[in-house]
């Protein structure tokens, strides 16, 4: 039988819903489904209006569909996972790894598309959108978590503004969506 005054030790902080196991781009799937109706839109419409100039043959219809697949190839997203230690981005053909435990540089690229690139110690580079760490709390927590404990250890030597700087934009959004949430905006 419980008592009231039965002291307990109580979890404090948010942490990932899944502890210990890998996280995935929650995001990913609907980038998937939007790069192939995009791909399949453009397909469906260079195939009418080939057909409505009655200039449709065999070796067109494969040329548009041609076209169509370089389309779903540039489009196609980038999947990102985390787990305890590491952090991989994974393409159509090649999958890219770094240990975030040993960070060594983190640097934000501006150009067309905001990037960020994050280098560890043993040579290995994974370059990923920031907003995908925004709309992913539990990949942000599993990055923040090891680029500590690089900084602690020493081996983080630049970004480590870079990566206050996202962990202030990250937390502003948070606390954005939970007031949209609420209907407090």
């Amino acid at each position: 039988m419980e008592h009231l005054d039965d002291t307990r030790p109580r979890p404090t902080g948010s942490r990932p819903t899944r502890a210990g196991t890998e996280v995935y781009d929650r995001d990913w799937p609907r980038g998937v489904r939007s790069a192939v109706r995009c791909s399949a839109a453009l397909l469906g419409l260079l195939l009418c209006i080939d057909r409505v100039a009655g200039s449709l043959t065999w070796w067109r219809g494969g040329l548009w569909l041609l076209l169509a697949a370089l389309l779903l190839l540039v489009l196609f997203p980038v999947r990102v996972s985390a787990g305890p230690g590491w952090l991989a981005t994974r393409r159509l053909l090649r999958t890219r790894r770094v240990r975030t435990d040993l960070l060594s540089a983190v640097r934000p690229v501006d150009g067309v598309s905001r990037r960020l690139v994050l280098r560890d110690t043993l040579g290995n580079r994974v370059e990923i959108d920031p907003e995908v760490l925004t709309g992913n709390p539990d990949l942000w927590y599993r990055l923040d978590e090891d680029a500590r404990r690089a900084e602690a250890a020493g081996t983080l030597l630049c970004g480590r503004t870079a990566l206050h700087r996202l962990a202030g934009h990250v937390d502003r959004e948070a606390a954005l969506a939970v007031f949209r949430a609420s209907g407090m905006e």
